[in-house]
Parts: structure tokens; C-alpha cells; sequence
């Protein structure tokens, strides 16, 4: 397997010059042969970061110190070494400090690959790689933190001794956690303050004459809107070249697969997960079902008939939680006599796509079910259709109306549509579980919603100031706040003449609140 695109060679380099640095901004793609069996092992070790990354961020305050540490916890089980030294080059615990550093940098490579494909993907793969490298870009000492600016050519003005001295009052007034002494011993840097929105918005640094005097300690906020900013064009014209990669049939499943992966703990072994009846489908249904699966139940009793999409996502739920073949074939084939079709039309029409969710017809593949990234990303239901995910493909209105007859409170139905209106889809789902089994969920990881039932199936009932670890879906999708940014903008004209340079780095402006949504 070699990476597409080009590089300059260099003659000579040693393993110590290509990766100089524990830290990257990875401007380059790789040029390496690797088998696919690294290919992969790389790929769903970096996604579990990823992931572990998204389910902390959603869990706890970002940056705050239990954020901090429940991260360091978290990847020290992984197979996956992020704290390195350096200048430390020698062999540590069997992983040379290359091979660490190879690894962080093929991996985030192949993850590029099968995530630019859709919009939902590269806003989802940045957010999570921005919150890596910040995570990461703070534990550097103040010496690694200079040398990763000055290796990637990141030259912000100095500010001087004498400036420093004639502005130590405001400097030590709008910067926090500062005195005279430390004023003068800090290194400050001035920047454009379009470049730094965010420390203005939380009015961390002093402004004047359009710049903005950033503490030494705060420099990471500039550094991730350069990261995110490359990393965005990056993913872009990688999206553009995808095609003549998708063309090789060794990578083409591989990548597919990666978007759609779920990487948690393995539910599919129906020993684990035991047996259900087709008596308790029902009661079940009401009680237990997510609500995308609730809503196929529904359609499906009140009208005996699904379409394709339906019966995939709800069929491959139903085995997903015990259903065995034989009970699969008897459900389907009792509803859809009830309607149009007869017995003989189903066994002719339908039981084959029955048996083929359970790898008996076909190529004889043992389907899992659908997780739920793969059903927040699905085409939206037509007329006539249920599938898909009720908070991304429903209308606001009618999704009330559903909460209402499913006797969630004024008050919760709010909270979820403050959440549906975020984009936070599995936010969403998770509120509505906390609702209407009255728990709250402290941790939420990439999974899918027969998962989530079974967690919720085999849990005792809790009270709701009892937590319950439950698992749930796996996307995060923020919105823009395009409203507040226009209000800053407005806002801002009327402090400094210099604003108008705002226009031409707009979009910055935007992507900045989006990490923050």
C-alpha cells in the first residue's frame, strides 16, 4: 500500500528527520509501503482514540481538569502511546519513539482517507483531531511547545521588553493568571485579533491597533485555528483524489467500513445477549426500544407492511437483540398477511431477504445491525417510508407531537429539540432514554441502539439520581451559531477601523464557533 501524493525527497534524512517532533501538524502524507494488515491495525487503533476523544469530550467540561485526566486514563489503556519525550529516541517498553511517532502519522492518514467522503465525516474527523492535538499540545513543556513553532514555521511577533513594560497595567488586567513579575519574564505574542477570536469572545487577551497581545500560555488557541484550517483544504483535496483511491478493490471495503465501524465492545455473540420472545415484542417496544425502532414497530402493526430500508434497520435490530431466524421468518411473515400480503407472496417475495440478514442466502454473510452513525447518515425516509433516525429526518413539529404521545414531559421535549436544533442527534436519543427510563447516562460510546437496549434490558431500574452507564450512538455534529458570530461581527466594527480585514478571513470566524458550539 503506498499513499497518494507528493513530497519533496530528501536525501540521506535519517528516521530522526522525518518525524523530529512527538507532535504534528501532518503536512505531509506518507510515502511508505505498509501491508494491509498494518493498514487496518492502524486504522481502527486511531479511531479508538478518536472515539474515546468524542465520548470524554460530551461527558465532561472540555479542558477542565477532570476532562484532562479521564483522557490520560483513557488512553493509557489504548494501544496507542501519546505521551513522548522529545529528544527521547530510545527503544521504550519494545516501541522505538519512531515507530510510536510512524504510527500517529499513517494512521491519522488512512483515517483522512475514509473520512472526507461526506460533510457530516470531515466535521466530525476535525473536531476529534482538534481536541487530540490540543489535548496534546498541552502537555508539551514551554521548550517543546517553542520548538514545535518554530519546526513548523509558525512566526508570531515577539513582543518586546520595552512594549511589555509601557503596557504591563493592561497586560496584567486582560490576561488571566498574571502579575507584574511573571509580565515581564512571559513571552507574549501579537497577532492579528481576527486570528483570535475565540481568546477575544472570553476576553483573555488585550487588544489594540487590530492585534491582539496573546500570553505564551494561550498561544494553542492560535495554533489550532492554523491546524484546523490545513487540516479542513487537506481533507478537501483529499475528497477530490478519493476516487482513483476508491478504485483499488483491496481498500474501497476497508475504507467504507471505517466510517460506518463501531469499535466498542463486541454485542453481536447472541450467547451474551440472550433470547427474547415473540410474545414480548409488544412490551418491549415500548418500553425499551430506542426511538427509531419504536417508530418502525409502530408503522409496522399499524400498517403490516415495511418498505426495504424499514425492514433492514428494524429487521437486523430484532436479531441484533435474540430474535433467532425461525421467530424472524414467523414475525415478518404473521404481520404481512395481516395486510396485502398473502402467505404464499411473502415466502416468494420476502423470506428471502430474511434469511439473508442471517447469512443463509446471498453471499452468506451474518449481518450486524445497523450502528447508529450508519442510521443518523442514511438517505431520509420518503412517503411511505420509517426508517432513519426520527431526530435528524423528522420535522420538529411532528417529532413533539411523537414525544407528546409517548408521555415525555413539556419540559424534556424541549431540552431534546434545543438538542435536535444543535444537530446533536445522539445527544438527543440519550435524553430521550434518560426521560423515559429514568436514568441519566454518563457515557455515551460508539454503539448502535440494539446496544442500547440490551444495556437498558439486562440493567435493574434506577432512580434517576442514580447514574447508569448506558451505551449509545456515536456521532457528534455541531452546528455553526452562525446568529452569535454575526452579532460579534456587528459588534466589533464600532471597537476597531481594522475590522473590515474580518471579511477576507470570514470563514475562519465561523469554524472557530463551531468548535466551540
Amino acid at each position: 500500500m503506498q499513499f497518494p501524493g507528493r513530497r519533496k525527497k530528501v536525501i540521506g534524512s535519517s528516521q530522526n528527520d522525518l518525524y523530529d517532533h512527538c507532535l504534528q501538524f501532518y503536512g505531509q502524507p506518507p510515502l511508505e509501503n505498509i501491508s494491509l494488515t498494518e493498514f487496518e491495525t492502524f486504522a481502527v487503533e486511531r479511531l479508538k482514540l478518536l472515539k474515546s476523544v468524542e465520548n470524554i469530550g460530551v461527558s465532561y467540561v472540555k479542558n477542565s481538569e477532570q476532562y484532562v485526566k479521564k483522557l490520560e486514563a483513557e488512553f493509557s489503556s489504548l494501544n496507542f502511546p501519546l505521551r513522548t519525550e522529545l529528544g527521547d529516541r530510545k527503544v521504550q517498553g519494545g516501541t522505538s519513539e519512531y515507530e510510536k511517532r510512524r504510527k500517529d502519522h499513517i494512521s491519522h492518514f488512512i483515517l483522512r482517507l475514509a473520512y472526507c467522503q461526506t460533510e457530516d465525516l470531515r466535521r466530525w474527523f476535525i473536531q476529534q483531531e482538534m481536541d487530540l492535538f490540543r489535548y496534546r499540545f498541552g502537555e508539551l513543556t514551554s521548550k517543546h511547545k517553542t520548538d514545535f513553532l518554530h519546526k513548523n514555521n509558525l512566526k508570531y511577533e515577539t513582543v518586546s521588553a520595552e512594549e511589555k513594560k509601557s503596557l504591563k497595567d493592561k497586560l496584567i488586567t486582560s490576561s488571566y493568571g498574571l502579575s507584574g513579575i511573571t509580565v515581564e519574564e512571559y513571552d507574549f505574542y501579537k497577532v492579528p485579533f481576527q486570528d483570535a477570536l475565540d481568546l477575544v469572545r472570553t476576553r483573555k487577551v488585550y487588544l489594540l491597533a487590530g492585534n491582539a497581545y496573546i500570553p505564551h500560555h494561550e498561544i494553542v488557541t492560535i495554533v489550532l485555528n492554523d491546524f484546523r484550517t490545513r487540516l479542513s483544504k487537506a481533507l478537501a483535496m483529499t475528497a477530490r483524489s478519493l476516487p482513483a483511491v476508491q478504485s483499488d478493490e483491496r481498500l474501497q471495503p476497508l475504507l467504507s467500513h471505517l466510517s460506518h465501524a463501531y469499535v466498542g465492545q463486541d454485542y453481536s455473540i447472541q450467547k451474551n445477549m440472550g433470547k427474547i420472545s415473540l410474545e414480548q415484542i409488544d412490551a418491549l417496544s415500548g418500553k425499551s426500544f430506542p426511538l427509531c425502532m419504536r417508530h418502525l414497530h409502530k408503522a409496522l402493526r399499524e400498517n403490516h407492511h415495511l418498505r426495504h430500508g424499514g425492514r433492514m434497520q428494524y429487521g437486523l435490530f430484532l436479531k441484533g437483540i435474540g430474535l433467532t431466524l425461525d421467530q424472524a421468518l414467523q414475525f415478518w411473515r404473521s404481520e404481512f398477511v395481516k395486510g396485502k400480503v398473502d402467505a404464499d407472496k411473502f415466502d416468494k417475495a420476502y423470506a428471502y431477504s430474511v434469511r439473508h440478514m442471517f447469512g443463509k442466502e446471498g453471499k452468506r454473510t451474518d449481518y450486524t445491525p445497523y450502528s447508529c452513525m450508519k442510521v443518523i447518515l442514511s438517505n431520509p425516509p420518503s412517503q411511505g417510508d420509517y426508517h432513519g433516525c426520527p431526530f435528524r429526518h423528522s420535522d420538529p413539529e411532528l417529532l413533539k407531537q411523537k414525544l407528546q404521545n409517548y408521555k415525555v414531559s413539556p419540559s424534556g421535549i424541549n431540552q431534546i429539540l434545543e438538542l435536535v436544533k444543535g444537530m446533536h442527534y445522539q445527544l438527543a436519543c440519550q435524553k430521550y432514554f434518560e426521560l423515559t427510563h429514568n436514568v441519566r447516562m454518563l457515557f455515551i460510546l460508539a454503539c448502535s441502539n440494539w446496544a442500547c437496549f440490551c444495556q437498558l434490558r439486562d440493567s435493574p431500574a434506577k432512580s434517576f439520581t442514580e447514574p447508569a452507564i448506558v451505551v449509545t450512538s456515536a456521532i457528534s455534529l455541531k452546528s455553526y451559531r452562525i446568529l452569535i458570530c454575526e452579532v460579534l461581527y456587528s459588534a466589533l466594527r464600532f471597537i476597531n477601523p481594522l475590522i473590515h480585514s474580518v471579511c477576507s478571513k470570514y470563514r475562519s470566524f465561523l469554524t472557530i464557533y463551531e468548535q466551540h458550539g
